[in-house]
């Protein structure tokens, strides 16, 4: 089967991002096409497929994400910016509830965050700490670590802790640890090393189904909502969240609903040929490059050094 497809970035989260709304596949296929355009020694490679889909009476459009190992996650942040966007060019509107896989979000198109990068506003929640919620079998003090760790299901579940300086090392230990489906967290969970630097937050995450990344928005949340709910940063109060792919602005509120504004950068537009049973994707076609949009992410980037 051909696609058509748009290569794309949430704070260097990278996807391809396919209008679903009039495709009829199986969940088992999509998988197949994910495995296929998401992997990194493939033709396309990202963090994952993100899929425009049709929306209902509550919802303008709706959002599905497939990890690069073909598994469905319940949201992706960075993700759910550029499909809030296709979303908007697509029916011509700024302003929409979304339906994720077991939620809603709140989106609207906001004021760039620098010259030329396109910026979306994302509301979700309300979050929850419960256990049971985030998929935890027992306690937090089984994990294989001495770290304290906030639990946050976002709704997808994310193991935060605060950490002087980033181990990468010890964070791939325990970010593979929990990626083995353990009998504590049997569906997995994203883990995060998260550094405060001054009123600031600096993100690294070992992405569920992904492995080591350098953005994951629903983690960037997380860690805002759990700086705040430990203190480290008011409820109600914007903050700079960092990661190697960029940035964002965050809030957390009172009522654990967390707001973020970043980027929705597209990058090319193409088609492919893809078949999803053997997970396979020939070289696909380039029809047009927004290297503007490209050159103004790059240019944020630069600035922050």
């Amino acid at each position: 089967m051909r696609v058509a497809f748009v290569k794309c970035h949430g704070s260097g989260n990278d996807f391809p991002l396919i209008d679903a709304r009039a495709l009829d596949l199986s969940d088992a296929e999509w998988a197949g096409v994910a495995r296929a355009l998401a992997d990194r020694d493939g033709p396309v490679g990202g963090d994952g497929l993100l899929l425009l889909t049709a929306g209902d009476d509550r919802h303008a459009f709706g959002m599905r994400m497939f990890n690069s190992d073909g598994s469905e996650a319940e949201t992706c942040l960075n993700g759910l910016r550029c499909v809030a966007r296709a979303g908007f060019e697509a029916l011509g509107i700024d302003v929409a509830e979304v339906k994720l896989k077991t939620s809603s979000a709140s989106v609207a198109r906001e004021a760039e965050l620098a010259s030329g990068v396109a910026t979306i506003r994302t509301l979700v929640g309300p979050a929850t700490t419960a256990l049971a919620d985030v998929g935890i079998r027992g306690a937090l003090e089984e994990l294989p670590s001495d770290r304290v760790f906030t639990a946050v299901a976002m709704p997808n579940p994310h193991l935060v802790t605060f950490v002087d300086a980033v181990d990468e090392t010890e964070l791939v230990t325990l970010g593979l640890w929990c990626e083995s489906g353990p009998a504590l967290i049997p569906g997995r969970a994203n883990v995060s090393f998260v550094e405060q630097r001054g009123p600031d937050l600096f993100v690294r995450t070992f992405e569920r189904g992904v492995g080591l990344t350098d953005s994951c928005g629903s983690a960037m949340a997380a860690s805002v909502l759990s700086a705040a709910l430990t203190g480290r940063v008011p409820f109600d109060m914007d903050v700079r969240v960092f990661n190697k792919g960029g940035l964002v602005r965050g809030r957390a509120g009172a009522d654990r609903r967390v707001t973020i504004s970043g980027n929705a950068t597209f990058l090319y537009d193409a088609s492919i040929e893809v078949d999803p049973a053997a997970a396979t994707a020939e070289v696909p076609v380039v029809h047009h490059r927004r290297e503007d949009e490209a050159h103004a992410w790059d240019a944020v980037v630069r600035a922050l050094g």
